[in-house]
Order: structure tokens, then C-alpha cells, then sequence
């Protein structure tokens, strides 16, 4: 099974804007996707990330009900070296966002290119913690996301939570 056949799987339904994958789990199935900044119909993708492991999935969305959003949220107005890291981020995802479109503008004219992590356009105030965890995962070294990855008490599973239909 191909991985966008796998993705495909992992969401319920077909990936819009899939590129790649860009990480994988211990278990070797997609874990974080690259998408393309627009779909073939010219529709924005908002974010370049996204997260497609459900155990992580699941785990980021237990911390996103518990109110981590907001949580994060505070955290960032109080930690500068932490509001920093998200400004270079951001950067980071604007030029990956603008290299990944090439000379396609879609049906936005482009303005989507120009949007943070997990398509914002209010990089402090955040939105969706998956984005900032996929982030972190393509991308070492990105703090926030990674401190909010650190909050997930067992990132991977014991198992694969992917279950692959056998080929006959």
C-alpha cells in the first residue's frame, strides 16, 4: 500500500494537498505529512505539516479539550525567548510555504502562502497544537511545539495504531 493509499487510511478519507510524507512512526507508517501549499484545484491548504498518526492525533486533541490552547497561548505572551522561536518559525513557514508553491498562487491570489503554522494568520494567537507538534516534528528544533509534544505522556505506542490490510 502506497502512503497516500496509508494516509488516506489514517484520516478517513483522501488527503487534500498530499506531497509526502515527511516523518513516520517507529513502526514505519506516516506520522506527519508535507502538503503542497495549494490542491490541484487551486484551494488553499493551510498548513505545510499536518499530523496523521491517530495516536498522536488522539493524545494532541486530549491536551487541545483540556484547554492547552489557551494554555500555550499564556505561555507565549509570558516567555519571550518562546514568542521568538514562534516568530522565527513562522518565518520559516512563510519561506517553505513560498518555495513549496513556486510560481502556483491558487485561487487566492497567494495569500495563503503568507500564513504561520496550522494556517495563521495571528501567529500568537494559536489555534491548533497538531500544526505546532507536526511543525516540530519535520522541523528539529522548533521549541513550542516541541514543549507541547513533551506534555504527551507516551508520543508513540506500543503497537502501530495504522492497521495495513495484507495484500492478497
Amino acid at each position: 500500500m502506497d502512503d497516500q493509499s496509508v494516509v488516506a487510511m489514517q484520516l478517513g478519507r483522501e488527503p487534500r494537498a498530499f506531497r509526502r510524507v515527511a516523518i513516520r512512526c517507529p513502526f514505519g507508517r506516516p506520522a506527519v505529512t508535507e502538503q503542497w501549499p495549494y490542491s490541484p484545484d487551486g484551494e488553499p491548504f493551510p498548513t505545510t505539516y499536518y499530523l496523521t498518526c491517530r495516536h498522536l492525533v488522539a493524545a494532541v486533541s486530549r491536551l487541545e479539550a483540556a484547554g492547552g490552547v489557551e494554555r500555550w497561548s499564556h505561555v507565549l505572551g509570558d516567555d519571550a525567548e518562546l514568542l521568538a522561536e514562534l516568530a522565527r518559525a513562522t518565518v520559516e513557514q512563510v519561506s517553505i510555504r513560498r518555495s513549496l508553491a513556486g510560481t502556483n498562487t491558487g485561487r487566492d491570489g497567494g495569500a495563503a502562502l503568507e500564513l504561520g503554522i496550522g494556517g495563521s494568520r495571528n501567529p500568537t494567537a494559536l489555534k491548533c497544537l497538531h500544526a505546532h507538534v507536526a511543525f516540530a516534528l519535520a522541523r528539529p528544533g522548533y521549541r513550542l511545539g516541541e514543549a507541547v509534544l513533551a506534555e504527551v505522556a507516551e508520543p508513540w505506542p506500543k503497537s502501530c495504531c495504522t492497521r495495513v490490510p495484507s495484500p492478497r
